[in-house]
């Protein structure tokens, strides 16, 4: 069964809200509620999760967060490279994750924007996420992160942690390959080999800035972003570099395999043209024998003569065994 994600039909931005106690729970929070919002509790923040390409969306956060308008357009634009910033005592960033929505490829990736100013967390997204709906429910269980700098970080971590599944296939699927015989479905190993190839080269191209946006977290984010936090960063960073590892290391692998099977497919082609030119050696001479003696014209020897057919025979079979003898001797059968 494919896990939940934050899919819903709403009438506003808000998929979901909760206001986190500061205890690892939370409660739920409407649109309405949600305006104007003042903590009851210094360990309150209150965590709206939007619709970025709802109507309405970036003017709500411009005069709701005063928040400033190239900031308001970049959390609701398409622009999703992976990127950090503080701005005075807010955290902006972009985050990608992998896109398990059903029809996806493991390429395709999809993007969550975040802003907080450690009393509210804003995140926002376009298509479905599982990584949000999964947070939720760990702070509808009681377990979930206890602050705004904790539910950043835990966000980082599973979006980070859902890549490796993806490079954990593609190395069974490489695994397998090796293991199939070449001589079987060459093209359609070939086909796959070029897919993980592509599909490298994506998560690379998109994880890749996203190592730089969690470095940037960990380096300049503001105050209430506590020590432990830019630890749980540093270890989430540590863990996209061994994933950007992994992936060159399958890259290479379906480099040399994808020679392998190219160099076998040559190998093949270039011995069939070898034999096709050997066959053709050996019977040029006899062509030219049998198209000699074919010509319609008078003086043809053995005309009359009712032993000449098999006279011929015997010469080209002669013919025939003394080229097989000369190739053998060098070396060319």
């Amino acid at each position: 069964m494919s896990e939940a994600t934050d899919e819903i039909s709403t009438q506003t931005p808000l998929l979901f809200g909760r206001v986190m106690d500061g205890k690892g729970g939370a409660r739920p929070i409407g649109w309405d509620e949600a305006q104007g919002w003042t903590p009851q509790s210094a360990d309150e923040v209150l965590w709206l999760h939007l619709r970025r390409d709802f109507a309405g969306t970036r003017l709500w956060l411009e005069n709701e967060l005063r928040m400033p308008e190239p900031t308001a357009e970049l959390l609701t634009s398409d622009q999703t490279r992976p990127r950090a910033f503080r701005e005075d005592d807010t955290l902006v960033a972009t985050l990608r994750g992998i896109n398990f929505n059903p029809g996806a490829e493991p390429e395709d990736m999809i993007s969550m924007q975040l802003w907080s100013d450690g009393q509210r967390l804003i995140t926002l997204r376009r298509a479905p996420m599982q990584t949000p709906r999964e947070v939720m429910g760990m702070l509808d269980r009681g377990d979930g992160p206890l602050d705004a700098g904790a539910t950043i970080t835990l966000l980082a971590e599973l979006l980070i942690t859902r890549m490796s599944q993806s490079i954990v296939d593609m190395n069974q699927v490489l695994d397998d390959l090796e293991d199939e015989d070449p001589e079987k479905d060459p093209e359609g190993m070939l086909k796959r080999i070029s897919t993980i190839r592509r599909n490298c080269l994506s998560l690379k191209r998109h994880m890749a800035p996203q190592h730089e946006a969690l470095e940037q977290i960990s380096r300049d984010s503001p105050d209430w972003f506590e020590e432990e936090d830019r630890r749980e960063i540093a270890e989430s960073i540590a863990r996209l570099r061994r994933y950007l590892d992994d992936i060159d290391i399958s890259k290479e692998s379906a480099v040399v395999l994808q020679d392998e099977l190219r160099a076998r497919s040559l190998a093949s082609s270039e011995h069939a043209t070898y034999m096709l030119t050997i066959v053709a050696g050996i019977f040029l001479p006899l062509s030219f024998l049998t198209g000699l003696l074919g010509i319609n014209v008078g003086g043809m020897p053995g005309a009359d003569n009712p032993e000449a057919f098999w006279v011929v025979v015997t010469a080209c079979l002669a013919v025939f065994v003394t080229l097989i003898v000369v190739f053998r001797r060098l070396r060319w059968l």
